[in-house]
């Protein structure tokens, strides 16, 4: 007899059953173990940040306001996925509810694309700061912040909310196993019994959009700053600091891309290889952000040492 399709979070069989890693079944205590240190290592890297820069009146320009935005955008992230995929690696605890998995949903793929947001606006930043150092402060105020911050936000939202509500909609009457270790929207797109085209091709174009408007305009800021740099013979310290970040970017999108369109048009990639693309560009750059983008950074390095200097002194 067919399954009957469910769309209602109130029927008991209203669950999604996650896999984790698919083919990686014989060691979960091993992807356990290396998930809830990069956790660790995110959680304290990116709170350690926002301590600082909260506690620091000095730290209140835009390009602190941006890091903020990102450790905590970050943080977000990795908690939407991370602690359930220790529960799948270490309890065996693989269902996830129905509402719940759309959240979780909504979560990824909404902070995917703020993040996308704003770590293009912090190459404009950059961009401004050394290529019109005079007119940075009027450029990019208090109020100007803000309007990024919250353009930023509605970007994201107008994107993922109706994607979310067409996957919602789909009747689910097939497998209810997602070959995933989370609920990424096509993996669970392709277990619905109506056709997920619409979509899953919405999905693409949208994600296409983000993605490729944002990775163009950061190239063209780090070109603008490459270019005073090597004018003012500060080449140096600008190759390094713009290789950092390129690099790190490099590991955001790069694995990003291949595993949407590997799952929509299909590849020779494999879904286990698929799957740890998409646990990868969610995961390690959250983790290297922190290092790479503040402590890097003169004032939040001083930051942290006076910060722990003080605590010292009055121990």
């Amino acid at each position: 007899m067919a399954s009957e399709p469910f769309n209602r979070p109130n029927s008991s069989s209203s669950s999604f059953t996650l896999v984790g890693v698919p083919s990686s079944e014989s060691f979960p205590t091993c992807w356990g173990i290396l998930f809830c240190s990069g956790y660790i290592i995110t959680l304290v890297g990116n709170g350690v940040v926002l301590l600082v820069i909260g506690l620091n009146n000095s730290l209140r320009d835009s390009i602190h306001l941006f890091l903020a935005m990102l450790a905590i955008v970050d943080v977000v992230m990795v908690t939407s996925i991370v602690p359930k995929m220790l529960s799948i690696f270490w309890l065996k605890s693989t269902e996830i509810g129905y509402m719940a998995c759309f959240v979780q949903m909504l979560l990824v793929h909404s902070t995917t694309s703020v993040e996308s947001g704003v770590l293009l606006a912090m190459a404009v930043d950059r961009y401004v700061a050394i290529c019109h150092p005079l007119r940075y402060q009027a450029i990019l105020n208090r109020q100007t912040i803000a309007q990024i911050g919250l353009a930023i936000v509605v970007r994201a939202l107008l994107f993922i909310v109706p994607l979310t509500r067409m996957v919602t909609n789909l009747p689910y009457c097939r497998s209810r196993v997602v070959p995933h270790s989370y609920c990424e929207h096509m993996a669970v797109a392709k277990l619905a019994c109506a056709d997920p085209r619409p979509s899953r091709l919405y999905s693409v174009a949208g994600s296409s959009l983000i993605v490729g408007m944002d990775m163009a305009f950061i190239a063209v800021s780090y070109r603008m700053i490459l270019k005073t740099a090597l004018r003012k013979k500060s080449c140096w310290k600008a190759f390094s600091t713009c290789g950092c970040h390129l690099c790190v970017l490099l590991l955001y999108y790069v694995p990003g891309i291949v595993s949407i369109y590997a799952q929509q048009f299909g590849s020779g990639i494999s879904v286990h290889a698929q799957v740890l693309l998409a646990d990868l560009y969610l995961t390690l750059p959250t983790m290297l952000n922190p290092i790479v983008y503040s402590i890097r950074t003169k004032q939040i390095r001083q930051a942290v040492l006076e910060l722990l200097f003080s605590r010292k002194i009055h121990a």
